[in-house]
């Protein structure tokens, strides 16, 4: 279309003025008609005066915009003044406000943790209350807050590594297991502790990733976080099986293992959960939009009284030599499965272009495992509460040197950058 300009004609209507289109003017019936009240200012500021006038506007032969005139009543934009309109945008910004603290509560989950583990060591009460019968709801409201944040979008884009997969799935089942077995072996040989606490620390070597892990990853290398959710879904999921039979192989001879009761347990407080999360999601994406900003703060609320309440209801057994005894071997067979799960990914993955967030990634999965699954399940199949002493102190160690790992790794990275 040429340049030429085109004539608007304003006639005054009642109180203001009314837009007549040329008719040349082509395809004008894509644009609204236009009553101007009658105070009119023109988008420069220009005031536009209350009798027939005429108007020259510019139709651009690129883009066929037409420059438009705005125009705000008398009434109106004196009643309406700086300080109505920030009113009415303060609401929304409240809510955006309200929203990024409700999503970002999970920031604070390091510090929740060592305050609930300092809180319970110098005043149990405040924890009891929350005993054994709320651990397998628990992990269950937590399971079902990943299957909610999760898609099979996450899936998709990490199946396209599944050698990394694999090396964290053997972290999981194959170096942790071993190293439970040897730690355990170590606590009735070495420091001849009951046959209990030797099980106890087997168990907790023989169930699947921890969500925690997830979250450390997504702190220090955000990139990878959807394989670490892809790797503890898998251990979870297979979990079903493999916890039950590792369970049996390592502790089978010392200790009664019902198997099909621990499958039946894990369906429970593991796969169904994590289903049900994932099917609203799918198909109720509005309800989990609705539900999500609340899940982060509730997740952090009900972490800090899993890792607060076995450690002070064990306190007696935890504060007793024997207890001092399994602190330094859960410390140590964390410390051994977060290093191995850093050098041995190392090794395997050292012509790839981005191995170190790899080996940050296989560690945290290696070195961090579902403990309140290993302490539901010693609560609910092994008549000796001792048993369960083990993984309550995982839950704790494993928080905190996960982590302190993930300060340590992040200062490392933001001091290369710089």
């Amino acid at each position: 279309m040429s340049a030429s300009i085109k004539l608007l004609h304003f006639q005054q209507y009642n109180q203001g003025f009314k837009i007549h289109h040329h008719q040349s003017l082509p395809c004008f019936h894509q644009y609204p008609l236009v009553s101007l009240p009658n105070k009119c200012f023109h988008s420069s500021g220009e005031r536009l005066v209350g009798s027939s006038s005429t108007l020259q506007s510019t139709l651009s032969s690129g883009n066929s915009r037409l420059l438009v005139t705005r125009c705000i009543s008398k009434e109106f934009s004196e009643s309406l003044g700086p300080s109505d309109s920030e009113s009415l945008e303060n609401p929304k910004q409240k809510e955006n406000s309200l929203l990024t603290i409700l999503k970002e509560a999970s920031s604070f989950l390091p510090h929740v943790v060592l305050a609930s583990t300092i809180l319970a060591l110098i005043y149990p009460p405040s924890f009891t209350w929350f005993t054994n019968r709320y651990y397998a709801p628990a992990l269950g409201f937590l399971m079902f807050a990943v299957g909610v944040n999760s898609s099979e979008k996450d899936f998709l884009e990490a199946f396209k590594k599944p050698a990394a997969i694999f090396a964290g799935y053997i972290g999981q089942f194959a170096v942790k297991p071993l190293l439970g077995y040897l730690f355990g072996t170590i606590a009735m040989t070495l420091f001849g502790l009951p046959t209990s606490l030797a099980a106890g620390i087997m168990l907790t070597s023989c169930v699947s990733g921890a969500q925690l892990s997830n979250y450390a990853t997504f702190l220090t290398d955000p990139q990878m976080a959807p394989l670490s959710i892809v790797m503890t879904a898998l251990s979870t999921a297979t979990a079903v099986f493999i916890t039950p039979i590792l369970t049996l192989l390592l502790i089978g001879k010392k200790l009664p293992v019902d198997v099909k009761g621990m499958v039946s347990n894990i369906l429970q407080i593991v796969v169904a959960p994590v289903a049900s999360g994932l099917l609203l999601n799918r198909f109720f994406p509005q309800i989990c939009n609705t539900i999500r900003p609340l899940l982060p703060p509730l997740s952090v609320f009900v972490t800090a009284l899993c890792v607060g309440a076995p450690l002070a209801i064990n306190i007696d057994s935890l504060v007793s030599p024997s207890g001092m005894s399994v602190l330094f071997l859960v410390i140590a067979f964390h410390l051994s499965a977060f290093i191995l799960g850093y050098l041995l990914s190392g090794l395997a993955f050292h012509k790839a272009p981005d191995v170190k967030a790899l080996q940050r990634t296989l560690s945290y999965e290696t070195g961090m495992q579902s403990s309140l699954l290993a302490l539901a399940l010693a609560n609910k199949f092994f008549q000796d509460p001792l048993v369960g002493v083990p993984p309550a102190i995982s839950v704790v160690i494993m928080s905190l040197m996960g982590f302190s790992l993930v300060m340590l790794w992040t200062k490392k990275k933001e001091t290369v950058m710089e």
